[in-house]
């Protein structure tokens, strides 16, 4: 009897030292957090900033670089950085003022979610970023992750292996925010990942990532709070790329796609007017639609084979009906803002900065 009843007390004390240690493994926790935000915004800056506006924002106590890679790809990099309480921060680096990275966003024909990339003669990337077999993503920007991904997988299992990190942010700002919502896509759906780690992510000023079905797989694996778009009003760049919307965008069963069950009790010429007007409507946007896949496509993957001689040309997507993902968390302009940082015709990317979210972040939330 007294064995017995050691045995169950030494079961249930396992038991509950099991369950601490468990909950110790997750110290990210869902949920917009200021001072992640903060902290990922000034480890981005402190590296990627050029000097002529860098602001030099203090890195929390005890952060260091664990690793920066060399540029790889249209000009893409990825650093990783350790945080204190031993979370680790992924940042992915945003558009350069080389030729090459302009060139990786203007290359803006969708292609499927799932699929491969011929990088060069020996490299394959082969991908998954949603479910949905209708789920389409930017062709550019699929290309940089080809790049960044699989080192980004061997630093999260180095991590992971040498100093026992579970917790990972995940952010970039502007090209670097579209770059984080694929790779958070990707390492989701990866098979070479240990499968007890936390991924949180901030994509900060960033443009729309794909159509609508990725959207919502995106939105879904991250359920609950566990990513987010960051957006200045003010700002174009969370604007782009363009959007054309076509009746093939939308799911298959609405009452567009028979327009007869509408339809069939009208005479005629009511039903000969709709279908007029219909088609007039509809064949605009497919003609919008073909142009975008033709310039943004066909030609601008000529000006990528410069930097990626021996890159195929993907197949593209019927698509570029590009949606926003992630909980939005809209900084709103004041006065201040307005005073602060000047409106003007050629001031392109004075909303975009990193200066222009900090300081919205602390308007909005009340932290200056």
């Amino acid at each position: 009897m007294k064995s017995a009843f050691i045995k169950s007390l030494g079961c249930l004390l396992l038991s509950i030292a099991y369950m601490q240690y468990g909950k110790s493994q997750q110290l990210l926790q869902p949920g917009f957090s200021v001072s992640e935000y903060k902290a990922a915004v000034a480890c981005d800056e402190h590296l990627y900033a050029a000097d002529s506006v860098k602001q030099n924002y203090p890195l929390p106590n005890g952060t260091y670089k664990f690793y920066e890679s060399p540029e790889v790809g249209l000009y893409n990099k990825i650093t990783f950085w350790v945080l204190p309480n031993n979370v680790a921060l992924i940042s992915i680096r945003g558009t350069t003022a080389s030729a090459g990275s302009w060139i990786e966003n203007f290359y803006s024909a969708m292609i499927p979610a799932t699929g491969n990339l011929q990088i060069n003669d020996s490299t394959n990337f082969n991908y998954k970023l949603a479910k949905d077999s209708l789920a389409y993503v930017h062709a550019g920007w699929t290309i940089g992750l080809a790049h960044l991904a699989p080192i980004a997988v061997n630093k999260i299992n180095e991590l992971y292996r040498t100093k026992g990190i579970k917790n990972f942010i995940l952010f970039g700002h502007s090209q670097g925010g579209a770059l984080s919502f694929l790779m958070r896509s990707y390492l989701q759906y990866c098979n070479q990942l240990p499968k007890d780690i936390f991924i949180k992510t901030y994509c900060s000023a960033a443009p729309k990532p794909g159509n609508l079905n990725y959207a919502y797989d995106f939105d879904h694996i991250n359920l609950n709070g566990w990513a987010f778009r960051v957006v200045n009003p003010l700002d174009w760049v969370p604007e782009s790329p363009f959007t054309v919307q076509k009746v093939t965008d939308m799911y298959p069963i609405n009452p567009l796609a028979n327009r007869s069950a509408l339809t069939g009790k009208q005479s005629f010429f009511q039903r000969l007017a709709v279908n007029y007007a219909f088609k007039k409507m509809t064949n605009a946007s497919k003609k919008t639609d073909k142009r975008y896949q033709k310039y943004l496509g066909k030609y601008v993957f000529k000006q990528v084979k410069q930097y990626l001689p021996q890159m195929k040309e993907p197949t593209y997507a019927p698509s570029t009906n590009y949606m926003t993902a992630g909980i939005p968390i809209v900084l709103q302009p004041d006065v201040d803002y307005t005073h602060k940082f000047k409106q003007t015709p050629t001031g392109f990317f004075v909303n975009h900065t990193y200066k222009a979210y900090l300081y919205l972040i602390d308007k909005n939330f009340n932290t200056q």
